[in-house]
């Protein structure tokens, strides 16, 4: 039902709106609220008059995030059995065996996305929202009564209930007490083909994002900072959109390919591109490559040039310079990309299903197939192997967090 899609979607995609919000109220200064309290505002006062207003981007920016992956999602929806985007774009072209039509859905589902984006843009405006305070001080804390706490304490812990903890329960449950019948060589297989996947493209991406990231910290012109941003776009197009948009040439590549080759060397080689892991590799690029680039250009904006210029005096050039400055520096930066990634590549489904090759399956297709025909406890397996590789970029984060908190007193 679309109440059930709803909630689930609801208590999963809530830390987009989370983290992004709570970064931006921990980066605003506490004297601020302090300062309206001094006009007559109360605790709730100052937050929706003060608090909220300056956080409203990040605020719509998380909200933006969210509905992106909301219309990006077809596990969810197919299991649920709501007809969206994605669910009719893959029928169309398994079900119906027309690519003209799912192109076409595919179209009207990018239009769809470059209408939030632009609406997040304009809802920004030219308004600005900086912090002009030199050091940001923390909030003074409320004590609140008991009744109130446990209250607050409970709405907190709600969300992590149904989102996370629950769910994991049951997948626990279900592995343990029924267990997995197509648990050894096979399920063996699937995590092999998701790891290879999913770390070859994490490797391309993270050099590709240095590359990338470095070469528009030299340029001069807004040429390679313009590009940077086109190829950050790619996180916001859903993953059946671009796997529409890269199996449909790319077939057409393929077929040139073999006829060629056949016609000098008189071999049909088969399908070069898209009977392998080319295409999709390519397509996690095209899709993931954003999140590896805008970490490591945040990282890389945190170095100041001087390093740079200290470098080039004891005789350095500019790649020398990447290679022994800015890499060493950019380590854990680069391990968070690259798990960024590992972790989208693992969990991505749509993309996965309409480019994968014959007889080729990973743990995400597996776990679509078993839930679809209603096997809950033999996909419980590959969903948790999932779940378990998702949780690493979360305590990277979380100890990050925890270090800003240590420093901050």
């Amino acid at each position: 039902t679309v109440g059930g899609a709803v909630a689930m979607f609801m208590f999963v995609l809530y830390p987009y709106v989370y983290m992004i919000a709570r970064a931006a109220f921990l980066e605003r200064a506490g004297g601020m609220l302090e300062a309206g309290r001094s006009l007559g505002l109360g605790p709730w006062g100052s937050f929706f008059r003060v608090s909220l207003p300056l956080a409203r981007p990040a605020v719509v920016a998380g909200t933006a995030l969210a509905l992106m992956e909301t219309l990006a999602d077809f596990g969810t929806v197919s299991y649920f059995g709501v007809q969206t985007f994605t669910t009719g774009i893959y029928r169309a072209w398994f079900s119906l065996g027309d690519r003209i039509a799912a192109a076409q859905l595919s179209a009207a589902l990018l239009a769809f996305v470059v209408l939030v984006l632009t609406l997040e843009r304009i809802s920004r405006g030219r308004a600005r929202f900086n912090n002009t305070s030199r050091q940001a001080s923390m909030p003074v804390r409320l004590r609140l009564p008991l009744p109130l706490g446990l209250l607050a304490a409970f709405a907190c812990f709600m969300p992590l209930l149904l989102g996370f903890l629950l769910p994991a329960a049951l997948l626990l449950q279900m592995a343990f007490a029924e267990g997995d019948a197509q648990f050894g060589p096979r399920f063996v297989h699937l995590a092999r083909n998701s790891f290879v996947l999913a770390t070859v493209t994490a490797i391309i991406a993270v050099v590709l994002a240095v590359v990338l990231g470095y070469a528009a910290r030299l340029a001069r012109s807004r040429l390679p900072q313009a590009l940077n941003r086109v190829v950050g776009l790619g996180y916001a197009v859903p993953g059946s959109v671009i796997a529409v948009g890269v199996l449909i040439p790319l077939t057409r590549l393929d077929n040139w390919l073999a006829a060629s080759w056949e016609a000098t060397f008189g071999t049909n080689p088969g399908l070069l591109l898209t009977g392998g892991i080319a295409a999709l590799v390519y397509a996690y690029l095209a899709r993931f490559l954003a999140v590896a680039l805008q970490t490591v250009e945040s990282s890389l904006g945190k170095i100041t040039p001087s390093m740079d210029d200290a470098s080039r005096s004891l005789g350095f050039g500019k790649w020398a310079t990447l290679r022994r400055v800015h890499i060493p520096m950019l380590r854990g930066s680069l391990l968070t990309a690259g798990l960024l990634v590992f972790v989208d590549v693992m969990k991505e489904l749509p993309a996965t299903l309409v480019i994968r090759p014959f007889n080729f399956d990973t743990l995400a297709t597996q776990a679509h197939t078993l839930a679809a025909d209603e096997r809950l406890a033999e996909a419980s397996t590959a969903a948790l192997i999932i779940v378990a590789v998702g949780l690493l970029p979360m305590f990277i984060i979380s100890r990050q967090i925890l270090k800003v908190r240590r420093r901050a007193g």
